[in-house]
């Protein structure tokens, strides 16, 4: 399955963003425009039954992440890649990283470990209800006071959008975890009820390292942009200061048709 991707910037390296669960690309409308500015070419892709992108309610996760490399190797077939997943993003991207084998993986908020064996009807019908909530902006803005109008606004069209089926297939499989390869970057929420310290110490054990964000959201830039972007100055120092490695960063793992690139909208200023 190729994937939607929005497709902007040029510079010598790939960025490639992939967001979180009931997102789509346009979770990232703050982070492109400075990635542009650092000379990045980006790759924001919608995700399996996020988005544009098409739905497949019997997805794995592992052809999650088959998509995942299959679209970038498509679209960036030479470049070199930093890869930064958020959430479920950094689960697929975990997944996808063996085939993908990006210069940098970053995984923002995600302890990498998918429980599986759910019921199916029950889990979609959860993320329906899901999704309803979140179709009303004022509702995100109610309940996330961090969010800006147009964070909320995006999130309520990537809400519209997503399909919980595809979701749901996702967890009715066998349990998944995953470790990093040694040089990967974990960015935590701290506290983090995704990231538990178990898993820091099982990610620092390999070589990982965990950088600490204290009093931030789960999405870490809507509520500390700032922060987030200076957790990260191998993507978002000067260019002149970037130095990201070409050698891979993989993934040790335990246990249609492409939409063409579209012009990405005029995101709004930093």
């Amino acid at each position: 399955m190729l994937l939607h991707a929005v497709d902007v910037g040029t510079g010598p390296h790939t960025a490639v963003l992939l967001h979180g669960m009931m997102g789509s690309s346009e979770s990232w409308w703050r982070v492109i425009p400075l990635l542009v500015e650092q000379r990045w070419r980006v790759l924001a892709l919608d995700l399996p039954g996020h988005g544009l992108s098409p739905r497949d309610p019997h997805l794995t996760i592992e052809r999650a992440g088959s998509s995942v490399a299959e679209t970038i190797r498509r679209l960036a077939p030479e470049h070199p890649v930093v890869a930064v997943g958020h959430s479920y993003g950094a689960t697929v991207l975990a997944e996808a990283a063996r085939r993908l084998q990006p210069a940098l993986a970053v995984y923002v908020d995600a302890g990498l470990a998918l429980p599986g064996g759910q019921d199916r009807a029950t889990l979609t019908a959860r993320y329906e209800r899901d999704r309803a909530a979140r179709l009303s902006s004022e509702w995100l803005r109610r309940s996330r006071p961090f969010y800006s109008a147009q964070d909320a606004e995006v999130e309520a069209r990537a809400a519209s959008r997503f399909d919980p089926a595809t979701m749901a297939s996702i967890s009715c499989g066998p349990d998944h975890s995953w470790l990093p390869a040694a040089g990967s970057i974990v960015v935590r929420a701290d506290p983090s009820d995704w990231v538990s310290d178990d898993d820091v110490r099982r990610f620092e054990a390999n070589g990982v390292e965990v950088r600490r964000i204290p009093e931030v959201a789960h999405t870490i830039w809507y509520s500390h942009f700032d922060e987030f972007t200076a957790a990260l100055p191998e993507l978002f120092a000067p260019a002149r200061e970037n130095h990201i490695s070409r050698e891979p960063s993989g993934v040790h793992k335990s246990r249609a048709r492409l939409s063409e690139p579209y012009s990405a909208p005029d995101y709004p200023e930093r």
